[in-house]
């Protein structure tokens, strides 16, 4: 939403919140994303010359990242070199005004650059300390890096992916990376609140590999009272039918019945109530160990009209349903355009990107015009509007703050060594 519009503005409910983001590619940045789309202030921390990895990703506009625009997005960017100690000087500033940190490195990294969580817990009790890393900060895997698929293989969902008796497959999306990072914005939440009451921070720990067995779902369940692996079943849940794809005459959609009432809605849909009443489709459980059998005798029915006509007549009797649609009919679907779900953002370049927008509605959060580009910072774009904000602040906070950047800001191996991410 334009903040200059008629409409009353309402800062998101993190407004005042300000996020020190360490981070760089996915899960870092995603997880920023979200704090920044819900009113927080992120200054991004980014290596001179090069700053984030994503801002060599493609696609481009003219040498604008789409990447890095769409997770980067609403941010500030400043450079810093650790070696300098104006710029360490710079960082402590930054780290007195700041209530959250956010890295994710491998275990370690922070520590050798001197702001490792137990230092900052220290200097700096207020602080949220969040870090993403591949395994975690424990165990014997936590020095290991651990991108989004090796995450994916190890995590168990990439056998869970894919058609029985194929090869396993990656989830289409970075799973890994953004599932870590939703969980880290939950531990971000829940330690500011419990700051609100004990004035103390928190360490957030985030491992990757936790985070993927999290959203296995029921799948150790299922082994540990079944005794049998799960494994790739396509296009259908293993626990419920129908709840697969379908062909229609003109392609394939969706059907899922979740309860034995959406069934029979279903067979009315289809226009055979003695589907709902065969003996061996009775139950979600004979359902499920007949499905060849159902499938073949749902599909007799669907092949024979168009998919628009199955939809129709399955959303009218209340059966979920749907198209199975290509990335492209995203950016005319009318729900997602009624709830400002497509919106553009804008890196130095006159032509804006569609992307997802922020799907957390609250009613003390103004919406963003989609019309309206957000922006993404270019590479140190701010860094003489927040040296200035701090020496406003500080009063005799030394200018020499201000001077020219060394020759040898180009050079630093700390912070090459930090970029090789634990994420993708």
């Amino acid at each position: 939403m334009d903040p200059t519009s008629d409409t009353e503005y309402k800062p998101g409910p993190l407004h005042g919140v300000t996020i020190l983001d360490f981070s760089r590619v996915l899960s870092g940045p995603y997880c920023t994303m979200i704090l920044a789309d819900l009113g927080a202030r992120v200054i991004k921390i980014e290596r001179f010359g090069t700053g984030d990895d994503t801002r060599a990703f493609g696609p481009f506009i003219e040498n604008d990242s789409a990447y890095f625009m769409c997770f980067n997005r609403g941010k500030e960017s400043i450079s810093l070199d650790i070696k300098s100690p104006r710029d360490r000087e710079l960082l402590e500033r930054l780290l007195d005004s700041s209530d959250v940190v956010v890295e994710n490195f491998r275990p370690g990294v922070m520590e050798r650059l001197g702001y490792g969580p137990e230092r900052l817990a220290k200097t700096h009790p207020h602080i949220v300390y969040t870090s993403i890393s591949g395994y975690g900060h424990s165990g014997p895997y936590s020095e290991l890096p651990g991108y989004d698929m090796v995450v994916q293989a190890m995590g168990g969902i990439m056998g869970l992916t894919g058609w029985p008796n194929a090869e396993p497959a990656r989830v289409g999306t970075s799973i890994g990376d953004l599932g870590a990072a939703l969980f880290a914005v939950i531990g971000i939440l829940a330690s500011l609140y419990s700051r609100s009451h004990d004035a103390q921070g928190a360490r957030v720990d985030i491992g990757m590999l936790d985070c993927q067995a999290s959203l296995l779902e029921t799948a150790l369940a299922r082994f540990d009272v079944e005794g049998i692996v799960p494994t790739r079943t396509g296009d259908n849940h293993p626990s419920l039918a129908p709840f697969e794809t379908f062909m229609a005459e003109d392609g394939k959609f969706v059907i899922c019945t979740g309860n034995d009432t959406l069934f029979m809605l279903m067979a009315d849909a289809l226009g055979s109530h003695q589907l709902a009443l065969k003996p061996e489709f009775l139950t979600n459980d004979l359902r499920v160990q007949n499905r060849v059998q159902l499938v073949k005798e749902v599909e007799a029915i669907t092949k024979t009209r168009p998919m628009q006509h199955w939809i129709d007549a399955l959303n009218k009797e209340g059966v979920p349903c749907a198209p199975i649609n290509t990335i492209d009919k995203l950016f005319d679907h009318p729900q997602l355009l009624a709830r400002g779900m497509i919106i553009k953002v804008q890196g130095e370049h006159d032509r804006p990107v569609r992307t997802a927008g922020n799907p957390v509605k609250l009613s003390n959060l103004t919406e963003f015009d989609p019309e309206v580009p957000i922006k993404a910072p270019m590479l140190n774009e701010h860094r003489e509007a927040i040296l200035d904000e701090l020496m406003a602040s500080h009063g005799a906070y030394d200018a020499v703050v201000k001077g020219q950047i060394d020759d040898h800001h180009a050079d630093q191996p700390e912070l090459q060594e930090a970029v090789a991410p634990a994420v993708h």
